[in-house]
């Protein structure tokens, strides 16, 4: 683990591998180390340097509650890359994080190799919208709900049907879940991203080689939004993977790195 002073602030991140570099990018309130769990053993085996990271809003990465924008979470995606010198380099990103991704591989080219998305969208639809109202209202009034059932809504919106009715399984989410609720000052800023502008049109621009993977089950961004981006990069390619919600990387690991390094070895 290590540090870096970048675009202003402290970034926390770790280097584990050796060979092409990938950045991992991850979504909204979690932190790099979840990559660990699967994505980092796979890529590492598979002859890859995979570098993580904590974006800026979650600890121990510099919270800046006073508020940011996205285009500061590129800025400091962009910044780690110059840092570490490995840029141009792949990049996988997942939600909040596939968001980054894109708009780093449209603003800063030169920077980017390949890129996989995962969980993403170019747009907010109506209920994704009222879905960010809501949970920021409910942060501004300053209830806290029980931790049991926070988990509970958790799981209900971020895993598939499949995994939800595995007695067993859902045991151990729930334990996950009840012990990491998000409790960085950055938080509130970042439920603001989940109502996102149309970019659609923007990403038209894009010309380095992506691929989309949505979730059939994904509740949190609809498998419909991720085909969006698909058809709007030009070139893009795309896989819908049954049986998984949100978190389909770690719903489905084994699908979800089959097709990452399969893609990334598609460059010549």
């Amino acid at each position: 683990m290590a540090w870096a002073a970048v675009n202003g602030i402290r970034m926390h991140y770790d280097s584990q591998g050796t060979g092409q570099p990938v950045l991992m990018v991850m979504g909204s309130g979690s932190r790099g180390r979840v990559w660990d769990l699967h994505q980092v053993p796979a890529l590492t085996a598979a002859g890859y340097r995979v570098i993580t990271f904590d974006n800026r809003g979650v600890p121990p990465t510099d919270e800046c509650a006073e508020g940011f924008t996205i285009d500061d979470l590129v800025a400091d995606t962009a910044a780690l890359v110059e840092h570490l010198g490995i840029g141009p380099c792949l990049y996988v990103g997942t939600s909040m994080g596939a968001q980054i991704v894109q708009e780093l591989t449209l603003k800063r080219p030169e920077l980017v190799r390949r890129v996989v998305l995962m969980a993403t969208r170019g747009r907010s639809d109506t209920m994704r919208r009222a879905l960010a109202a809501a949970e920021i209202a409910l942060h501004d009034s300053g209830l806290r709900l029980p931790a049991g059932y926070t988990a509970v809504v958790r799981a209900m919106q971020n895993l598939s049907p499949r995994t939800l009715a595995d007695s067993d399984q859902i045991k151990d989410w729930l334990d996950l879940f009840e012990m990491s609720a998000p409790t960085s000052g950055g938080d509130r800023v970042h439920m603001e991203f989940s109502a996102m502008d149309d970019r659609l049109a923007a990403y038209a621009g894009i010309d380095r080689p992506c691929h989309v993977v949505a979730f059939a089950d994904d509740l949190i961004t609809p498998a419909p939004l991720g085909r969006e981006v698909a058809d709007a990069v030009p070139g893009a390619t795309y896989d819908l993977l049954p049986g998984c919600g949100h978190y389909g990387y770690l719903e489905d690991p084994d699908a979800v790195n089959k097709i990452i390094i399969e893609f990334f070895r598609q460059e010549g």
